[in-house]
């Protein structure tokens, strides 16, 4: 299994998820889910290179000239709320791709003991299609396998990108782990050292949903 960690090397990417960390820049929300936005856009390009393509005929108003364009069906896959933002940064890349959506949520039954339940599906045939499940924050690991698990019963994928801003060394070696590692690669901007006992990632950057559209009760 591929696992790129995007904090291996320089970008501007770093400045994005410097922000995002940032406790003196996170009380503006419009700032961070245009952050998320764009790391999302970044890690479409960087998935966009290890598709398929096809070369076609286009007729331009002066000549006729081959070009390759994209042959995968890529089906766009995110786990609701914190994952909206993030979700649109691939989709104004990937703009044709089909779109999956799973709600998936951490429900504390004691302390310390954390359930994760799943409650709406909505997703295409993902038969022999390149699945690109996008979290911003993969503390556990728990919520993405379940989420895609949920999608198996919407078909096969032939490959799956997995995506996420920040997740931890923990999460990191559960998805490889429970996913397939012939076919899936893991994109990640940041993989912190570790959680802390309510499954937070530490030093992470807080509730990412909270921090795109308000705390919930």
């Amino acid at each position: 299994m591929d696992i790129i960690n995007f904090a291996s090397q320089n970008s501007v990417m770093s400045q994005y998820l410097a922000e995002m960390r940032d406790v003196t820049i996170q009380n503006d929300p419009m700032r961070f889910r245009r952050n998320l936005e764009r790391m999302g856009q970044i890690m479409a390009y960087e998935i966009s290179k290890t598709l398929h393509y096809k070369e076609v005929d286009i007729q331009t108003p002066l000549a006729n000239c081959k070009s390759p364009v994209l042959d995968d069906k890529v089906v766009l896959a995110t786990i609701f709320r914190a994952g909206v933002p993030f979700h649109q940064g691939f989709l104004s890349y990937f703009d044709n791709a089909e779109n999956a959506f799973v709600s998936a949520y951490r429900k504390f039954k004691e302390k310390e003991n954390l359930e994760v339940l799943i409650e709406y599906l909505a997703s295409p045939c993902l038969d022999d299609k390149t699945l690109v499940l996008a979290d911003p924050m993969l503390a556990t690991g728990a919520s993405m396998e379940l989420s895609y698990r949920a999608l198996l019963t919407k078909g096969t994928p032939a490959r799956i990108h997995v995506a996420s801003v920040i997740a931890s060394q923990k999460a990191v070696d559960y998805i490889a782990e429970h996913f397939p590692a012939d076919k899936t690669t893991i994109w990640v901007g940041a993989i912190d050292p570790e959680i802390n006992a309510h499954s937070y990632i530490v030093p992470g950057l807080g509730d990412a949903g909270d921090l795109a559209y308000g705390t919930k009760d």
